[in-house]
């Protein structure tokens, strides 16, 4: 159990025994390091663990050994199908991708999405709950101006969220929550084209019969089908059960992803929709959502609130302050309000205040969800509380000083990682480089914590507990080239709020070299299978 859970004890079943090819021992491990006793999976018992483990390693040693044949292929075709980052002047730079995937269970990949499910859904409790109470200020003062407004209008109405993504380090085999993501909580395009490839890249190397790969595919999920059935569901809910006819992607141009909602676009389409990108200044319409004469009945949102304070269109601000939708359905409403971390902050909070937990009506799954995979977490301000130990502390930023290698800061509302400082890093480039962008000179540890104690930007910092997590050794590919590389790599999943059930939501998996983990500020993809798609392409493998 985590170190830093105080009150009632809240247990989950445990994570799969093995992620991108490592083999935990089936224990329980906290952001500090320390074991808690190990716990039987629900569902009934696993595969025996020998086999899988054995299964697992044989094939990565295998793609291992036959990387540089294959693995240009994979750089080639994934970047051709838009695992890229599409720059302002609209050229693009290849996401790199590696041969080397991360397995799991699907059962594995299923807990987690209950798990994310049950941290999406605490985490706009607490949201509500706090707007609706004296200290909204919290929440809305981190927000800019537009942002706010759009919140102010419409966070009472705004109770579904088609997609959430919540970001995990893996320590030991388990998970801990590192945030959760409802703005534009993207990468179900990427982790598609990842996996896909992959799949169809190695599959033909190894000679699986091509007939067979799309029951292989499907055997590995989709994230762009999770996606889909969640928006038919969100417009179902809004409009009566009927279904729409007309899909719009909304981003602005040249957005950073816009590659991957190409593919996402492309794969509504193969679904039966009559889909299509669009962007803000191509909108139009008095009674409808309206783009060169044709009209849209839902459109999925990925465009950032603030990106209208760049780029003004008042038509697409007005339809964003409509909750629901009354020109056309659109998902997910505005949720700044949702990611900004204080109220993440708020959930850790919740287990050592039973006060806060009820006042967002959280449940004891909820709860159970929060205690096991979220870690230490508060506001960062010069205020008494409670220590990830459970012990009361006079001052939670003095404590924090005082223990540098066991904290990260984070501005509660930003993105990009831009600021994030992990106390271990002090005196290294990458925390002088980050600290110099932000404040414009070079701070010691207690410097720099009496600065964001103090800042107001953003809503100021949250403090967290850092979770403990080792660089993996992996093969980045290039078009011409197979590299090894040592990552940091994270595991991301979705879920929706709001929905009368969950679609199979499945991951995506992020590599850097850095502990801060941002695929458009640099990074990789690792295609995400699962034990059972590995298991069929070592048979191939082996049957030539």
């Amino acid at each position: 159990m985590a170190s830093h859970r105080t009150g009632p004890t809240w247990r989950l079943p445990p994570p799969a025994p093995f992620a991108g090819g490592h083999v935990s021992d089936g224990r329980s491990h906290c952001p500090t390091g320390k074991r808690g006793p190990a716990r039987a999976l629900v569902g009934g018992p696993p595969l025996p663990l020998g086999r899988r483990v054995r299964a697992v390693q044989e094939l990565l040693d295998v793609l291992r050994r036959q990387a540089q044949h294959f693995g240009p292929e994979l750089a080639r075709v994934a970047y051709q199908r838009g695992l890229a980052v599409t720059k302002p002047d609209g050229s693009t730079r290849p996401i790199p991708v590696t041969a080397t995937p991360v397995i799991l269970d699907a059962a594995e990949i299923r807990r987690r999405a209950g798990l994310s499910a049950h941290l999406a859904s605490a985490t706009v409790k607490m949201t509500r709950a706090v707007l609706d109470g004296p200290d909204a200020e919290l929440l809305l003062g981190a927000l800019s101006p537009l942002e706010r407004s759009l919140a102010e209008r419409t966070w009472r109405q705004a109770t579904r969220l088609a997609t959430t993504r919540v970001d995990y380090f893996v320590s030991g085999g388990r998970p801990w929550a590192l945030e959760v993501n409802a703005t534009i909580p993207a990468m179900q395009g990427y982790s598609d084209i990842a996996a896909r490839t992959f799949i169809e890249v190695v599959g033909r190397h190894f000679r699986y019969p091509e007939k067979g790969l799309g029951a292989l595919l499907a055997l590995n999920g989709s994230n762009p089908l999770a996606l889909y059935r969640a928006l038919l569901d969100g417009y179902a809910a809004e409009r009566a059960g009927k279904m729409p006819e007309t899909v719009a992607l909304l981003c602005r141009r040249n957005d950073a992803q816009v590659s991957e909602l190409r593919w996402l676009c492309e794969r509504f389409r193969e679904y039966g929709a009559d889909a299509d990108v669009v962007h803000p200044d191509e909108v139009s319409g008095d009674d409808a959502f309206v783009v060169k004469g044709k009209r849209y009945d839902l459109v999925y949102r990925h465009l950032f609130v603030r990106r209208l304070e760049e780029t003004p269109s008042p038509w697409v601000e007005d339809f964003l302050g409509v909750v629901p939708g009354k020109k056309a359905v659109f998902l997910n409403p505005p949720a700044s309000q949702v990611e900004v971390k204080t109220t993440f902050a708020l959930l850790s909070q919740a287990l050592t205040e039973p006060a806060l937990a009820e006042r967002a009506k959280l449940t004891p799954e909820e709860l159970e969800a929060i205690a096991s995979s979220v870690p230490w977490t508060r506001p960062f301000r010069h205020a008494p509380g409670t220590a990830p130990d459970g012990s009361r502390v006079s001052d939670v930023v003095a404590a924090v000083i005082a223990d540098p290698g066991r904290f990260v800061l984070k501005r509660s509302w930003d993105y990009g990682g831009k600021a994030v400082f992990l106390g271990r890093s002090v005196g290294t480039v990458p925390y002088e480089e980050r600290v110099k962008a932000a404040y414009g000179a070079s701070l010691t540890w207690a410097e720099l914590c009496e600065r964001a104690a103090t800042d107001p930007a953003g809503g100021g910092y949250v403090v967290q507990e850092i979770v403990d997590t080792t660089p993996e050794d992996h093969l980045l590919c290039g078009e011409n080239s197979v590299l090894p590389t040592s990552f940091f790599v994270d595991y991301s999943a979705y879920a929706s709020v709001g929905l009368g059930k969950q679609p199979a939501w499945g991951g995506v998996c992020r590599g850097s070299m850095s502990e801060i983990v941002n695929i458009v500020g640099g990074g990789g993809v690792l295609p995400l299978i699962t034990t059972e798609v590995a298991s069929k392409l070592l048979t191939a493998w082996k049957a030539l």
